[in-house]
């Protein structure tokens, strides 16, 4: 099979680079092709003529979507229809990663796929926008929504605790917005077995359990043998310009249709732990 992966200097396209081992795949980052143009995106979808295209490309910044709108929606929403349409031109299947910030965040039980969007940010939006969009250029696309992605080679939540434990005794976490962790070679090797069965239509893939920020952050002070006190607090004294969702753990049901399982965030954050350590 071949694979074509827009994004793959990403968190989570270099995850799917290492973990791609089974197909003939081709990794894209922006300076291969711009997706915000269409004219690069057919012609290297034309270059490469994969059967499965994996859109991980993406405007990440939830907080600074909030101050570059038209950045977000030329990336995220217009970025996205143009890859579609050249999937549809060139008959590649495409697997679209979207986000649970496409929700309100006011359920108390786990999101289902056909629960309505109602994002309550520029970046949720702009997911949200890309995610109609595309069922409607290609109705059998498949969207896979994840949540609070980390893993090696890049800026991620673990990796920022660290460097801030490494240096202050105490830290604050918000202890009121609760999702699940997603390690990216988890995540990767999901993505995987989607493309390999035909996927088609909304899944969510993240680890398994769920938790608070708080509880996230002490949980990998205490793996990494640290001893900085992790104190609990709340969104209200820590203002951001992008509103989080309180409660955004995605369902599992989608995933288990085809066969998946994911690890525990806990067992994930240590293979993530090991994985920072190797040389």
């Amino acid at each position: 099979m071949r694979v074509t992966i827009f994004g793959a200097t990403g968190l989570l396209g270099k995850a799917l680079v290492r973990e791609w081992k089974s197909d003939e795949v081709t990794g894209l980052g922006s300076k291969d092709a711009d997706i915000r143009d269409p004219q690069q995106v057919l012609a290297a979808v034309g270059r490469t003529q994969p059967e499965w295209i994996v859109l991980a490309a993406a405007y990440t910044d939830v907080d600074g979507c909030e101050s570059n709108r038209e950045l977000a929606f030329a990336v995220n929403c217009a970025g996205a229809v143009n890859v579609a349409q050249a999937a549809k031109a060139c008959g590649s299947h495409l697997l679209f990663l979207s986000t649970d910030y496409v929700f309100d965040g006011l359920s108390a039980t786990p999101y289902e796929t056909d629960h309505p969007r109602a994002p309550q940010c520029v970046y949720g939006k702009s997911k949200a926008d890309a995610e109609e969009q595309l069922l409607q250029i290609l109705p059998n696309c498949c969207i896979v929504r994840t949540s609070w992605v980390f893993g090696i080679g890049g800026k991620c939540f673990p990796g920022t605790i660290l460097r801030i434990a490494a240096t202050k005794p105490e830290i604050d976490v918000v202890d009121d917005q609760r999702g699940r962790p997603t390690y990216t070679p988890d995540l990767a090797r999901a993505i995987i077995q989607l493309c390999q069965q035909q996927a088609a239509g909304i899944v969510h893939l993240t680890n398994a359990g769920d938790c608070t920020w708080f509880e996230f952050a002490r949980e990998i002070v205490s793996d990494a043998g640290l001893h900085t006190v992790v104190r609990p607090t709340t969104s209200e004294k820590f203002v951001r310009p992008a509103k989080r969702p309180k409660y955004s753990v995605l369902s599992a049901k989608s995933r288990r249709k085809y066969g998946i399982d994911m690890p525990h965030w806990r067992d994930a954050l240590r293979a993530y732990l090991r994985e920072k350590q190797t040389p």
